[in-house]
């Protein structure tokens, strides 16, 4: 395991999940590779919990085929291919766009002065290469545009989809903060002119590049088992 990540502050309920969702972040990134065993004693340490919630989150991550069960070594992490991130990110793209299509009939002057003050403190946050601020502002400027659209299935389809993308390796890339502020802008821009034609190319344009970004950084990982 790389590094260490106290899971500090969290509540029994929530304490799998965040350990899921650590594990997950890591096997998209390419820190967990695919046939790497995963130690529960050792992630139990590592997060500073016992071992019930770690194997929760196995749990889930098995459920997710995102790990597997073998015999004789415990859990290992499941095969992952160059076209399982494309399709992961493309799913996303069809889901954001189709929502954020649907905010550009229907947003008020109101509403569109609140994303854009909000991505004003993103862009703030990425020109002052703070990480961590970045990585939860552009989760919720992204909220904020999926409640919008008063979808509930679809945005719960969206967040169920959206656990796969490693927000951290991104948020930590200067190119991709820089893109990621023109693309927020460009889609500010269709929202306000109230154009879903326009919206729903720029959001697939950002999933699109996020896809081939994690590609070729899992290429240079050489972490392709398929």
């Amino acid at each position: 395991m790389v590094g260490r990540s106290k899971v500090q502050d969290v509540s029994h309920p929530q304490l799998s999940e965040t350990v899921a969702s650590l594990l997950r972040d890591r096997i998209m990134s390419g820190q967990l590779r695919p046939g790497e065993r995963i130690r529960l004693e050792d992630v139990a340490q590592e997060t500073g919990l016992s071992i019930t919630p770690v194997r929760e989150a196995l749990l889930m991550l098995r459920a997710e085929d995102m790990v597997e069960l073998q015999p004789r070594r415990g859990h290992v992490v499941a095969p992952l291919s160059k076209q399982d991130i494309l399709d992961v990110f493309g799913l996303q793209g069809d889901i954001a766009g189709e929502l954020a299509a649907r905010v550009a009939v229907s947003i008020t002057p109101a509403q569109l002065d609140d994303l854009r003050q909000q991505h004003e403190r993103l862009r703030r946050a990425a020109q002052a290469r703070q990480i961590s601020r970045v990585e939860q502002l552009e989760f919720e400027f992204h909220r904020s545009i999926n409640r919008l659209a008063d979808a509930r299935k679809l945005s719960w389809l969206l967040r169920a989809a959206t656990r796969y993308t490693p927000s951290r390796f991104y948020a930590a890339d200067p190119e991709w903060r820089a893109d990621m502020v023109a693309d927020h802008e460009a889609l500010l821009g269709a929202l306000e002119a109230r154009d879903p034609a326009a919206v729903r190319p720029i959001v697939a344009r950002h999933f699109t590049d996020g896809a081939e970004r994690l590609v070729k950084h899992l290429d240079g990982l050489g972490v392709w088992s398929g």
